[in-house]
């Protein structure tokens, strides 16, 4: 059997990585995408490269988005990035790291390759247990999305194809999430999470990105082969 194409979001990160090990261990052929929209760290990026090389993936596509022309974040703008000493003491607010509809936008563009492609099936790494409270990474917005994709495009008006958004990490948290990238062979020391690296690319250890991906590998037994400024 042909494997069907899918276009999968990669950023480098713990999640999207066990993501793009979920897709290609289900027969997709994967179609990876990157994106330089404006950040202010490109570490991410050698992330993203090193993972799908790793991965074997033939096809990976990194597009520029200036986000930065609108700004509104702590990813794309001149404001700090907020730190904790723990992930107990993450607020329960969107914080400022939520970069203005990044995620819309991000699969808006994964939704025109797979129209191109002729594939149905897009998958994205977001998760609504151990997250930073970003709106796009919940379930409610991932089935609207799913709508929206199959009435905003020519295939899905004239029923040539039924787009499909796979979001198998949804219900996990990152103990879990680390467990199930393991178990399919992922290395996370090629992974990249922290939203304010050093220089050297070195993670802080203290954004919520940081802590949260801390938490995960400790409740799952794990140490985190990827080094921190602060630990």
């Amino acid at each position: 059997m042909t494997a069907k194409n899918a276009v999968v979001l990669v950023s480098g990160g713990l999640d999207s990585t066990t993501v793009l090990a979920i897709a290609k261990h289900e027969g997709y052929r994967v179609n990876a995408l990157s994106f330089r929209y404006g950040q202010r760290h490109a570490v991410e990026l050698e992330a993203a490269r090193r993972v799908v090389a790793a991965m074997g993936v033939e096809r990976h596509v990194i597009a520029d988005i200036d986000l930065r022309a609108f700004g509104g974040s702590a990813l794309t703008d001149a404001i700090d990035v907020p730190k904790h000493d723990s992930a107990s003491d993450l607020g329960g607010g969107i914080p400022v790291t939520y970069v203005p509809a990044r995620n819309t936008v991000f699969l808006s563009f994964a939704l025109a390759w797979a129209e191109t492609l002729g594939a149905q099936d897009l998958f994205i790494g977001v998760n609504a247990m151990d997250y930073s409270g970003y709106p796009d990474c919940r379930p409610e917005y991932i089935a609207a999305f799913e709508t929206l994709a199959n009435l905003a495009t020519k295939a899905g008006v004239e029923g040539t194809s039924r787009f499909t958004i796979h979001a198998p990490l949804m219900t996990l948290d990152k103990a879990g999430i680390v467990q199930r990238g393991l178990e399919l062979g992922v290395d996370y020391g090629l992974t990249h999470s922290c939203y304010d690296p050093a220089p050297d690319g070195t993670s802080c250890g203290a954004c919520d990105s940081c802590l949260l991906r801390l938490r995960g590998f400790a409740e799952a037994g794990l140490a985190d082969p990827i080094a921190y400024a602060k630990r």
